[in-house]
C-alpha cells in the first residue's frame, strides 16, 4: 500500500499509538506532550483508548503531574479497550490493543492524513499471546507498507549538539542465527542507509562498523567472520563510495568509545564517527543506551513515511506507579517532526 499524498493541513499532524495499555505509553505520552521541550508547532493525532487516557490523566494529576494537556482538547482516535487493563500485567487482550491501534495508526498515515508516526511500546509477549506472531513494530510496518526496513537509533547530546548515529544489522533474532542471516546483500544495504540518513546532516559523514567477534576476529585467529566477509564487503563498498570515510571492522568492546567522548564533549565531534554499524541487537544497544538511554530515539528506515519511537519498553515494573521518565518519547516526537519536515 503506497503513502497517499500529504495535504498542507496534514503536514502538521503527527500521529502517536498509544502502545500496550498495561505498560507506561499514555503515561509517558501525557508528560511528553506537556514538556517545555517540545516542538510547538507539532499537532499530535492519538491512536488508542479514550477512557484509558482520561483515566492515565486523573491519576497522574493525583499523583501530582499537572504539567500535562487536558485529554478533552486532545485529538484522539478512540479504539476502546476490550477488557479492564491492570497495569503492569500483558495479556491477549493488552497485545490485541496495541496491535489494533498500530494498524490504525498506520492506515491513517497511508491515507495522508498525518505526517509521521510514534509509536509508544508495546509487548511482544502480548502480541504472541493475541496471535500476532510479529518480532516487533518494525518488523510489522515493514510488512504493512511492504518495504525493507532498517532500525536506527539517534540521539543528539545535550552537551553540545552532537549526533549520534547507531545502525543494526540484524534485530530481533538469536544470537546462533546472527551468523547465517549476515550476508554480503545486506551488510551493503545498511550500510547504504546509514550512509543515507547521515548525509541528512553532513555530506561527507564518517562511517564506522564493528567487528562480530572479540577483537573483530585478530586476523582470523578468534573467528573468520571479518576476513572472509567483512573486509571483501567493506572493500567494495569503498570503491563504490570513493568519497567517505569508513573505518573497520573495528573491535566491539572499543567501537564506541570515541562516540562516547563526543556526546561527553571531551573529544571534537568533527573525530567521532556519524554512524556505527552494529552486527547485531545487543551490540549496538547496549552502548547506545549506556551513552544516550533518554536522548535515544528509535528511528523505522525504509518506510513511506517517518516512524520514531523511544529506545525503551514497556516498563511493566512501573506500569501504573507514574514515576517513568518522559524524555525519550519527546526526543521521539521531536525527531519524528524534524525528519518528517
Amino acid at each position: 500500500m503506497q503513502k497517499s499524498q500529504l495535504t498542507k493541513e496534514n503536514r502538521t499532524t503527527l500521529i502517536i499509538s498509544l502502545g500496550d495499555p498495561a505498560g507506561i505509553g499514555t503515561e509517558i505520552t501525557l508528560k511528553a506532550l506537556g514538556s517545555k521541550s517540545l516542538n510547538k508547532n507539532i499537532k499530535p493525532l492519538l491512536v488508542g483508548c479514550k477512557n484509558n487516557i482520561h483515566e492515565t490523566y486523573s491519576k497522574l494529576i493525583k499523583h501530582g503531574i499537572d504539567n500535562i494537556p487536558d485529554p478533552n482538547k486532545l485529538h484522539i482516535i478512540d479504539i476502546p479497550l476490550e477488557n479492564k487493563v491492570i497495569p503492569g500485567i500483558v495479556d491477549e487482550y493488552t497485545g490485541s490493543a496495541s496491535f489494533k491501534w498500530l494498524l490504525n495508526a498506520t492506515n491513517i498515515l497511508l491515507e495522508g492524513k498525518a505526517n509521521a508516526l510514534v509509536t509508544a511500546p508495546i509487548s511482544k509477549i502480548a502480541w504472541h499471546k493475541a496471535g500476532h506472531k510479529f518480532a516487533g513494530q518494525t518488523e510489522l510496518l515493514g510488512k504493512l507498507t511492504n518495504k525493507k526496513t532498517s532500525m536506527l537509533f539517534t540521539a543528539i547530546s545535550p552537551n553540545n549538539g552532537w549526533r549520534f548515529n547507531t545502525l543494526l544489522a540484524t534485530t530481533h533474532i538469536p544470537l546462533n542465527a546472527i551468523k547465517n542471516n549476515l550476508t554480503k546483500e545486506l551488510i551493503r544495504y545498511k550500510l547504504d542507509s546509514l550512509l543515507d540518513f547521515c548525509r541528512k546532516f553532513k555530506e561527507k559523514p564518517l562511517i564506522q562498523i564493528a567487528g562480530l567477534n572479540p577483537h573483530a576476529g585478530e586476523e582470523g585467529k578468534i573467528g573468520i567472520e571479518e576476513q572472509n566477509l567483512i573486509i571483501p564487503i567493506l572493500n567494495e563498498w569503498k570503491l563504490d563510495n570513493p568519497s567517505i570515510k569508513i573505518n573497520g571492522p573495528i573491535p566491539p568492546d572499543t567501537c564506541w568509545i570515541s562516540a562516547a567522548d563526543a556526546w561527553i564533549g571531551s573529544s571534537k565531534k568533527n573525530d567521532a564517527p556519524d554512524g556505527i554499524l552494529a552486527l547485531y541487537h545487543d551490540q549496538g544497544l547496549i552502548p547506545v543506551k549506556l551513552i544516550a538511554f533518554d536522548q535515544a530515539v528509535n528511528t523505522t528506515l525504509g518506510l513511506p513515511f517517518i516512524r520514531t519511537s523511544p529506545d525503551h519498553g514497556t516498563a511493566l515494573d512501573i506500569a501504573g506507579k507514574f514515576k517513568a521518565r518522559e524524555a525519550s518519547m519527546v526526543a521521539a516526537i521531536n525527531n519524528a517532526w524534524m525528519l518528517s519536515q
